[in-house]
């Protein structure tokens, strides 16, 4: 049986952060989709079309990954695409708080389990909200993306 995981998130913009919890997934999954919620309460810098093609070009000769977008509830999504957990990065206690929460909603609605990777203590400091912030103040973000290949 292959074991699938949803990797949800906005991922505006996808940093290197997130390419290492996915790294770090293959160690125990077979096949991960990088969803992309649309969510409209929040104010992407980076249209959904760019963030798609970032991912898919990123991760071009990595066949165990799939990139779709959604503008569902995640846990609507996650039995649609009939994976078998969802994967989330967690860098703090804050996360952990609103992560367990959505977790343990999401197990109850539809009895999907939700994997937890502490993010590595490198990328703590990493978030997409950061992120956006500096692009707006017109502050390079280079060393926070990961390389295309």
């Amino acid at each position: 049986m292959r074991r699938k995981a949803l990797f949800p998130g906005t991922f505006d913009p996808y940093t290197i952060a997130h390419d290492a919890i996915v790294q770090r997934a293959f160690s125990f999954t077979d096949e991960i989709i990088i969803g992309i919620g649309i969510n409209s309460e929040k104010n992407t810098i980076f249209s959904l079309d760019s963030r798609i093609a970032f991912i898919e070009k990123l991760y071009a000769s990595e066949e165990r990954i799939s990139v779709a977008s959604y503008d569902t509830l995640t846990i609507d999504f996650a039995k649609k695409a009939d994976v078998n957990f969802i994967l989330r990065g967690v860098r703090n206690s804050v996360d952990f708080e609103y992560e367990r929460n959505m977790a343990n909603f999401n197990r109850k609605q539809a009895g999907i389990d939700t994997v937890f990777l502490i993010s590595e203590p490198e990328f703590f400091h990493i978030s997409s909200t950061l992120l956006r912030e500096l692009i707006r103040c017109k502050q390079s973000i280079s060393h926070f993306i990961p390389v295309l290949k």
